[in-house]
């Protein structure tokens, strides 16, 4: 049955917000499910990035005329937006990076020679995106660590007994995500962070597929890093945040170094800045980092707990339908998921009904979505999948319904 109760984001009212869903693929009006990829931009932030370097291109913190100030506001109110958004502590928690991935070397870099010794280990999840784990992989390898990884359960869910067993004395780090870009599973940060340090070790967050989603309280989390991507939460690609303790952020080494860093620089030493000028050397994203404040207010505008419920009526209808439609294998059954999907039809590749859903003007993901060792897990190579955004709406399920028949009768029946 599908559902007819309003929706707390009224997609109707926001869709003309975002150009590119005019479009037309093949033909036909374009239905947008790979939300988990890259979500699209507000107007409101197109125009930001469009008014920034119309009039205030400049760099930051080192020239004493108009321009350079204006863009050195510009640039720190967009990190006190950001601190505000995820409930920083303070402004200087909050690092801006080129993405996610980017977030999270640094840490394995900055941690590396500071924390993991030959002999110490680094604790991953069987679900994590690959950018969350060939970091620790290759730190691992160069300080001669062992990477140690928490196994899933029936439900596809996290083994959180297993991860106590390998929560050991020498484990330097554990890195989990918050949402599983695979089968939407929300993970339990804060129960896992609690039995991490209750044995003292940090851990690291990968929030991409979360925090364009649900309410984030780096706080409430009691997190030591979390990391996301502006480009998965309506702002540009190549902005990110990496969010770390103060404490942390202090006393590990930059890691990258260049200018900006240094109060006192001789032929043979350097002093480092205070946070969070120390961790961000070189020339930084700052058209991409006033873009992503202008994100955080088209977000908040809604309100996150809108967000989070619209999404998650969507992600039910969709499951429903799925279940209904019939000879579609649908991989993990979390007790709470969000806004992404994955599923194969019997005896249809993955990646042929990714090319027929294309040609009808439907987006979705098709393949192991930088997620290997979960595809390990479920036996496949891959999954279609869809994901949501604020402008989906119940219309984009009738277009994949209609969609996955087209499949069905083109590839299906003839196997």
């Amino acid at each position: 049955m599908k559902n007819q109760l309003p929706f707390p984001v009224d997609p109707r009212k926001i869709r003309g917000d975002f150009p590119i869903l005019s479009r037309r693929i093949s033909g036909h009006p374009l239905v947008y499910l790979d939300n988990a990829a890259t979500t699209h931009k507000p107007t409101a932030v197109l125009d930001r990035i469009r008014d920034f370097y119309l009039r205030q291109n400049s760099n930051i913190h080192r020239g004493i005329h108009a321009l350079g100030d204006e863009a050195t506001g510009c640039y720190e109110a967009a990190r006190k937006r950001v601190q505000q958004f995820i409930n920083a502590a303070s402004d200087r928690e909050v690092i801006f990076t080129a993405g996610a991935t980017d977030a999270i070397n640094r840490v394995a870099e900055m941690t590396g020679s500071a924390w993991v010794q030959r002999g110490d280990r680094v604790l991953v999840t069987r679900m994590e995106h690959h950018s969350n784990l060939l970091p620790w992989q290759d730190l691992c390898r160069r300080r001669q660590a062992e990477l140690r990884v928490i196994p899933l359960d029936d439900r596809g869910e996290l083994d959180l007994e297993e991860m106590d067993r390998l929560l050991d004395s020498r484990t330097r780090l554990l890195a989990v995500t918050q949402v599983s870009n695979v089968t939407g599973t929300v993970n339990p940060v804060r129960e896992i962070v609690r039995r991490a340090h209750r044995r003292r070790i940090p851990v690291l967050v990968d929030g991409a597929q979360a925090v364009g989603h649900l309410p984030v309280d780096v706080q409430e989390l009691d997190c030591d890093f979390y990391v996301f991507s502006g480009h998965k939460m309506y702002a540009p690609m190549g902005i990110g945040v990496l969010y770390g303790k103060e404490q942390w952020l202090w006393d590990l080494p930059p890691g990258r170094t260049g200018g900006g860093i240094v109060e006192r620089v001789t032929l043979r030493e350097a002093t480092f800045a205070g946070l969070p000028q120390k961790l961000e050397p070189g020339t930084p994203n700052v058209g991409g980092a006033t873009a992503l404040a202008a994100a955080v207010d088209y977000l908040q505008n809604l309100g996150m707990p809108a967000v989070a419920e619209h999404d998650h009526r969507l992600l039910t209808e969709a499951r429903a339908r799925l279940k209904a439609f019939g000879g579609v294998k649908i991989y993990g059954r979390p007790v709470r998921c969000c806004a992404a999907l994955s599923f194969n039809l019997d005896g249809v590749h993955h990646q042929d009904a990714g090319i027929i859903l294309d040609r009808l003007g439907i987006a979705v993901r098709s393949g192991f979505h930088c997620a290997q060792p979960l595809m390990d897990h479920y036996r496949v190579e891959g999954t279609l999948r869809i994901s949501f955004g604020v402008y989906n709406r119940l219309a984009d399920l009738d277009r994949l319904e209609e969609g996955l028949y087209k499949v069905r009768r083109m590839l299906g029946e003839n196997r």
